[in-house]
This record gives structure tokens, sequence and C-alpha cells, in this order.
């Protein structure tokens, strides 16, 4: 069976354009990468525990971000590996640089016996949907294309 996660894509509309924000994974292995490297942010869901549940508790890990408002379901993914996604969406707004993510702990450098800590999370950013489509797993790119479709077209400002 598939491992599952869940996660919340926080998008606001700024100056007639939709942003969401995402995250960048911390530690090591992911320093140096950056396009395909960024994710909602999410988390797996615990035998038993309800997607939309450790969705919000995940969010609120990753971010410090208490997740508030209505949440619009998205479409189930598969990533790469086989790990499924589910996700929803929900406008809101923050400071990207303000956020406090929780941490993890592993060797490193590897076989030196030395444990280090790293934040689950080193960065967030409000993106345009055109830069998070570069920015983001690409198998999360059909998230961004549904929530475009399904609320960009309340946002777009009248002519």
């Amino acid at each position: 069976m598939p491992k599952i996660s869940a996660g919340l894509l926080m998008y606001r509309v700024r100056g007639g354009r939709m942003e969401v924000m995402l995250v960048h994974p911390g530690g090591p292995f992911w320093m140096k990468k950056d396009a395909g490297a960024w994710s909602l942010p999410k988390g797996e869901v615990g035998s038993g525990e309800d997607p939309l549940k450790a969705a919000k508790r995940e969010f609120e890990e990753e971010t410090g971000v208490h997740p508030q408002g209505e949440l619009l379901p998205l479409p189930e993914v598969a990533q790469k590996g086989g790990k499924i996604v589910r996700a929803w969406a929900f406008e809101g707004d923050c400071d990207p640089a303000s956020i406090k993510s929780n941490t993890f702990t592993m060797e490193w450098p590897p076989r030196s016996g030395k444990k280090q800590e790293f934040p689950e999370i080193d960065r967030a950013a409000f993106l345009t949907l055109e830069e998070a489509r570069i920015k983001i797993n690409p198998a999360q790119v059909p998230l961004i294309d549904v929530l475009e479709r399904v609320v960009g077209s309340v946002h777009k400002p009248p002519r």
C-alpha cells in the first residue's frame, strides 16, 4: 500500500494575480536543489488518522501558521516514488520569512557518527502560478492547475 501524505496549499491574490505559498525542504540533501524541489506544506498521514486533520497539523508544524478559512479539496496526485498526496487549498496570507518549522535529526556528514538537527522546511515563498509550476515537485503541478481553474475565475478583476 502506498504511503499517503496530506497538505494544504495557501493562496492569496496580489495585484490581481494569484500566488501560492510553497516550502523548500530543509537538510543537506535539498540544500542546492531548487526547480522541482519545492512543495506545498505536507506530511505523512498516520495510521487511522483523518487526512484533513493531518494536513492541518502538518501545515502548522512546518510553517508555524494556523490555517483558517474554507478549505477547497484538490485532486489526489501520485508522486514519482508512489506516494499519494491529498491536498486542500485555502485563501490566506502570512510573512513567509517568519515561518517556524519543526526539525529532524540525522547523521551528517554520512558515516561520521555525528548527529545534526535540521529544519524540515528551510524557507517558504509566495510565488506566482507560473513560478510555482517551475519550483514545485512536478507531480504536484496538477494541484496548481486545478486551483487556478476553480478559484482563479472568482478573483479576476472586473473589466
